[in-house]
């Protein structure tokens, strides 16, 4: 179709098992800090540590023009807006959404703030109930098996393009 974009308006990411590799209400244990060598730490002392190619994957989005948001079922609020603080990762996200309930709504809260139609969203998430729920309402949705990397967000434009140009 002439003039429709091949580029989603806006990327959403799923945080837990598509950023980093936990649940944040049940694998760790907030609250969050970094430790005297920078390394973001827990409440016991243990080392929190996300997918090795994320920062990679949303700087090259941000370069590229992209807003970026974060929508999150979690019920730990607190800890998982204090790992996108100690991740350095706040700058990416214009958008975030991060409380328990269904990603439909998440996605309807987006849709009111950025002003972007579902249909221009892509999202990328772990959950196979998540992608068809937002599927259904028109979110092109990308399954994420083992953390987001470049390679998983490469083929997800493809996608979000291919299903554009039919």
């Amino acid at each position: 179709m002439a003039g429709v974009s091949q580029k989603p308006k806006l990327i959403v990411f799923d945080l837990d098992y598509t950023l980093w590799p936990f649940w944040v209400d049940t694998h760790v244990t907030p609250p969050f800090r970094k430790d005297k060598s920078g390394n973001v730490v827990d409440a016991t002392g243990a080392t929190v540590k996300f997918y090795p190619e994320v920062p990679k994957v949303l700087d090259k989005l941000q370069r590229d023009g992209y807003e970026l948001g974060v929508a999150s079922r979690t019920g730990e609020i607190d800890g998982a807006n204090q790992l996108l603080e100690l991740f350095e990762w706040n700058r990416y996200f214009k958008y975030k959404e991060i409380y328990p309930g269904c990603k439909v709504t998440h996605f309807n809260q987006l849709k009111k703030q950025s002003g972007i139609a579902l249909k221009d969203m892509l999202f990328f998430d772990d959950e196979h109930r998540n992608i068809r729920d937002l599927e259904a309402h028109g979110v092109i949705s990308i399954l994420v098996k083992r953390g987001v990397t470049m390679e998983v967000v490469g083929e997800g434009l493809k996608i979000y393009a291919s299903r554009k140009n039919k």
